[in-house]
């Protein structure tokens, strides 16, 4: 890719915008989802230890199926 590839400035504005406001906490739910896209489409994933994801996955709620009421059957 050139340095003056206009994509790659698109990619790297469009990062710094979604950036900026996830830390200004100004992020709405739709631009935490596009960057969440973003990240997948580009191959980024968590690693392990990364420390918010795991004090995020222990505020997660966890459930026994025995306790977790089922839903009705929809009527046809």
């Amino acid at each position: 890719m050139k340095d003056d590839d206009p994509f790659q400035g698109l990619h790297e504005a469009l990062i710094e915008e979604l950036l900026g406001r996830v830390k200004s906490g100004e992020a709405t739910p739709s631009d935490l989802n596009v960057a969440r896209q973003m990240l997948k489409d580009n191959g980024i994933i968590s690693a392990p230890n990364n420390k918010p994801i795991i004090r995020l996955a222990d505020r997660i709620p966890t459930f026994d199926e025995d306790t977790v009421p089922s839903r009705p059957a929809k009527k046809a």
